[in-house]
């Protein structure tokens, strides 16, 4: 039986007004938990993606429409990151600058997505993070001050660049890619890196949600009705991740990456 034929159903059964409402607090409380494991770590839109797409919308739509819950929950988790003194604005700047220019051609591809071999590329991708988060944990936890790059490598704008044309073009998981970076690449402590992780995400969906909303692929009413979750979900995080430190984090990105992993190879 169709989805569409199933709610039709249920919506006679129920009530529209109700049936509506019930799926609009769905949303809302997916949108919670896809803003808290998005602030901590990523792959908060393999939640949100799937529900938006059984609300009704094509996947491309979907797609364009969870910019809105990624932009609104940024704000907030700037703004609590900022607030706690964890990172000052020029910290991640100049890792923005590929970033944004990544992201604009990413979303410019993502109107004809295809994503069957980009999820199994993803999928060994993980494996190997996890990996490396698993057997080189003090790569995570030490405080690295003394290892930031204060001028950017040619292989850093191409590293983030690559990340920001991934962001822009499905952007589920991205945030690990951005971790990663900031982490082994720039040399950021995981608390710090989490903290501007969100800064680079909400600079570069801007674009993304521009991209989007041009070519007519957004619907703004579920957009933000996920967003008003998402926000909640990133403040809390965000409280968390100050109050419990790097290893509370280091020990939920573990859990995040194996199990975003084991969905894009086997699922």
């Amino acid at each position: 039986m169709r989805l569409s034929i199933l709610l039709g159903i249920i919506k006679r059964k129920i009530g529209s007004k109700l049936m509506d409402l019930i799926l609009y607090l769905l949303v809302v409380v997916v949108g919670f938990i896809a803003g808290f494991i998005n602030t901590l770590a990523g792959s908060g839109s393999l939640l949100t993606l799937p529900v938006l797409i059984f609300m009704g919308l094509d996947a491309g739509v979907a797609n364009g429409t969870n910019r809105i819950a990624i932009l609104l929950q940024s704000i907030v988790g700037v703004g609590g990151f900022k607030q706690k003194k964890v990172f000052e604005w020029k910290d991640g700047l100049w890792l923005t600058i590929p970033s944004i220019i990544g992201v604009f051609f990413g979303s410019m591809m993502a109107v004809n997505l295809d994503a069957q071999l980009m999820n199994r590329i993803i999928g060994v991708l993980l494996v190997v993070m996890f990996l490396i988060i698993l057997f080189k944990p003090e790569k995570w936890v030490n405080e690295h001050a003394g290892k930031v790059k204060s001028n950017p490598s040619t292989l850093s704008f191409i590293i983030f660049f690559a990340i920001g044309f991934y962001g822009g073009f499905i952007q589920v998981g991205v945030g690990f890619f951005l971790l990663t970076g900031l982490v082994l690449g720039a040399g950021y402590d995981l608390l710090k890196a989490n903290a501007i992780k969100v800064f680079i995400v909400l600079v570069f969906t801007i674009v993304a949600l521009g991209v989007f909303i041009y070519n007519k692929q957004v619907n703004f009413l579920l957009g933000f009705i996920l967003g008003v979750g998402s926000m909640f979900g990133a403040w809390v995080a965000t409280h968390i991740a100050v109050k419990r430190g790097v290893s509370f984090i280091r020990w939920f990105l573990l859990v995040a990456v194996l199990a975003f992993a084991v969905k894009m190879l086997f699922f």
